[in-house]
């Protein structure tokens, strides 16, 4: 069966970005369809189980109004739904799993409620259209212009076509790239062709592209026995050292040569950096006893980043193979550590680890979609390189300002290992403004780079890739694509004329989009 759409704005790719586009277009009263490859929308905080990676600053400023809304909305569904300490409902900054690594670690399935919720006004308005299980496949261009995108359904092979005005790639990989023809870039570039510090020496790795992680939810059952089957691969993994490694994957041992932590544990040991802790999504303190018989971690840990190959730019076979490599090394960690894993009291193995596949909505347990660091990325009007968020290149002067700024994040740049078999690194960066250079491609005329895929760099993404700044990519390409269609202009036309680019940028501000910092120290 073959189906057909027309709309204003296609939106392909339901995670965080795709979601902010979608809902900044609805507003400005577009008619849009987004489509979502799995069946859950929400991407990094839902299908792939990574609980938010935020600034310090981030309950005070440094984010969209929106995206704050949906902070708080989260915030107020755990206090309309679950029942809370008296101490945990009094706090306006309650943060569910207490997380080291993050300021409002929650459940996947309360980001997806909350996400459905901010959506379902449109949808239920006719204004949006949610496609789900589809992907695309092929697109219609004409010259510089995409007419349309097919998409498959993947339950069903049905072929859906949808034709738009404006089309924002909002896929995790960037995949709209390739099929429209649209001129991008992918993996490490070099020095030379930079200027970056840390840029490679030589020439550019377009396959040297950052590691991808299945994450996975689990609690802890002592006593019981939760012992999953040994997965196939598990005594490739369980021997497994890269060369930058101080140990074997599996181990107590902080993984990268430059880490500065001494010695990783599962629970709070002296020390020692629990892993249990870091992106716990339920603490089961701040709820009142019987709730929660268990905490509720996530795992996206330096144990289970898979770096051997690559989930784009290879052959079909080639991605579905590190696809189940990547799967089989998460349940392998796990089985390390059901089974191996050292314990302080000198015994080995936690059997009462449970996973979780109602936390991730699967059956085997795993998170639907793996999480992707590392886009394609556009070759865009402007790149936006180390140099200019560096505090190393910039010293106290902050990060270069941008006269075209559409927003604001902040992140260290952080490089995971890469499949070019380099360690990456964890360096400090400037709080740094979204040029909107940076979202328009070189010669693509209705074509919007929607979340990870805009101009940056290698490195730069490692910074621009996170969940808030994801979130600003999105709504500030939503925007432009209604703001250009309400007034019959280009994005190029915006950026280049001084009085359109005011003009755009106040619509942003009156959304209440922060377009640049106060005085701040590097992050």
């Amino acid at each position: 069966m073959n189906r057909q759409y027309g709309c204003d704005i296609a939106v392909i790719g339901g995670g965080i970005g795709g979601c902010a586009a979608a809902l900044a277009a609805a507003e400005a009263g577009m008619r849009i369809v987004l489509t979502e490859e799995t069946d859950w929308i929400g991407g990094q905080f839902t299908s792939q189980a990574v609980p938010a990676d935020e600034h310090r600053w981030i309950e005070q400023f440094g984010s969209t109004r929106k995206y704050r809304e949906f902070r708080n909305r989260v915030r107020g569904y755990y206090k309309a739904n679950y029942p809370l300490t008296a101490e945990a409902m009094r706090s306006d900054r309650f943060n569910p799993g207490t997380a080291s690594v993050s300021r409002l670690s929650c459940d996947p399935r309360v980001a997806l409620s909350v996400l459905q919720d901010m959506l379902a006004p449109h949808i239920h308005a006719g204004r949006i259209t949610l496609l789900l299980n589809v992907r695309p496949t092929a697109a219609d261009t004409d010259g510089d212009t995409v007419r349309s995108v097919t998409l498959e359904h993947t339950p069903s092979g049905d072929r859906i076509v949808v034709e738009a005005r404006y089309v924002l790639d909002a896929t995790e990989c960037g995949d709209l790239l390739p099929l429209t023809g649209t001129e991008y870039v992918t993996g490490a570039e070099s020095r030379r062709d930079t200027g970056e510090p840390h840029a490679l020496e030589g020439e550019p790795e377009p396959l040297d592209i950052q590691s991808v992680t299945w994450c996975f939810a689990l609690d802890y059952r002592e006593g019981e026995d939760h012992t999953i089957e040994k997965p196939a691969a598990y005594e490739f993994w369980r021997s497994y050292q890269a060369p930058f490694q101080r140990d074997r994957m599996f181990s107590w041992t902080p993984l990268k040569t430059n880490e500065a932590v001494k010695r990783f544990s599962l629970f709070p040991e002296t020390g020692a950096f629990s892993l249990w802790d870091y992106r716990r999504i339920a603490d089961r303190s701040q709820f009142t006893p019987g709730t929660f018989a268990s905490d509720l971690t996530l795992v996206n840990w330096p144990q289970n980043d898979y770096w051997l190959g690559n989930v784009y730019e290879v052959p079909e076979e080639e991605r579905r193979r590190h696809l189940e490599g990547a799967k089989q090394l998460s349940l392998s960690l796990l089985y390390w550590l059901q089974t191996e894993a050292p314990r302080p009291d000198g015994g080995n193995g936690y059997p009462g680890l449970r996973l979780r596949g109602d936390v991730t909505g699967t059956a085997d347990g795993l998170a639907k979609a793996p999480y992707i660091r590392e886009s394609r990325r556009i070759r865009a009007e402007f790149t936006v390189k180390e140099q200019h968020i560096s505090p190393e290149v910039r010293g106290s002067s902050g990060a270069e300002p941008f006269y075209d700024s559409v927003g604001i994040g902040s992140y260290r740049i952080d490089l995971h290992p890469t499949t070019g078999g380099r360690e990456g690194f964890y360096i400090p960066s400037l709080p740094f403004q979204i040029p909107l250079g940076s979202l328009i491609p070189v010669r693509m005329d209705n074509l919007l780079p929607a979340c990870k895929n805009i101009g940056v760099t290698h490195l730069t993404n490692g910074c621009y890739r996170l969940h808030p700044v994801e979130w600003n990519i999105g709504e500030a390409a939503g925007a432009l694509a209604a703001y250009c269609l309400q007034r019959g202009v280009s994005p190029r036309q915006v950026r280049r004329d001084s009085g359109r680019l005011a003009d755009f940028q106040s619509v942003l501000v009156q959304r209440g989009v922060e377009l640049a910092w106060p005085v701040l120290g590097p992050m």
